[in-house]
């Protein structure tokens, strides 16, 4: 029992990267650990399926480096459009057609393009530029989201209906016929001070 037990316990060190090394009956758990004594047939593989943990560790940096080259350029998009007072640009090529939007002190959730693009020609109108700052990104396969400081600069007439020119937003996207696009996102006043 104490040596399946400690075998699941390798197995796991091994996973999150914890296991320095193993070699005949030894293995060295954790970065301070003493060698441990292990059966050499009750050993667990350091490779899960799947390739090695250091093949999967460059597979996994590569992938959310792709994944955030692609929704920079989205942002990019989104803010170039906003720019040029082009709601329809933000509206079919940012956000997926069943997107959902909600946000602190907003009474209301936008669901789908047209309550997407009747809000956006207001928003273009009355916000003259916006920047948005990736601060934490995650992916997983065709699921991401990426916590951002979203900067706006809104007409002094029109302030006072919109939340502060600087809030936190969560974009949610997904993969879809291998193209990344925004299902929706998430709003709260302040903004992050440092990256999470």
């Amino acid at each position: 029992m104490a040596t399946r037990l400690l075998s699941i316990v390798l197995v796991c060190a091994a996973a999150l990267g914890g296991v320095k090394a193993l070699g005949g009956d030894k293995a060295i758990v954790g970065a301070d650990a003493q060698a441990v004594q292990v059966p050499p047939d009750s050993a667990p593989p350091l490779a899960p399926a799947g390739g090695s943990l250091a093949d999967r560790s460059v597979a996994a940096r590569s992938e959310l480096a792709d994944f955030k080259k692609s929704i920079r350029a989205l942002y990019d998009l989104k803010e170039r459009a906003w720019a040029a007072g082009d709601a329809e640009t933000i509206v079919t090529k940012f956000y997926a057609a069943d997107a959902v939007s909600v946000g602190e002190g907003d009474p209301t959730t936008m669901v789908g393009r047209e309550q997407f693009r009747a809000t956006y020609r207001n928003y273009v109108r009355d916000v003259t530029a916006v920047r948005i700052e990736s601060v934490r990104t995650v992916v997983n396969g065709n699921a991401g989201w990426d916590w951002t400081n979203f900067y706006a600069t809104v007409r002094p007439e029109k302030a006072k209906e919109y939340p502060p020119p600087l809030v936190r937003v969560l974009f949610l996207w997904s993969k879809e016929n291998g193209r990344w696009i925004c299902k929706g996102d998430v709003f709260v006043n302040g903004g992050f001070k440092e990256p999470l």
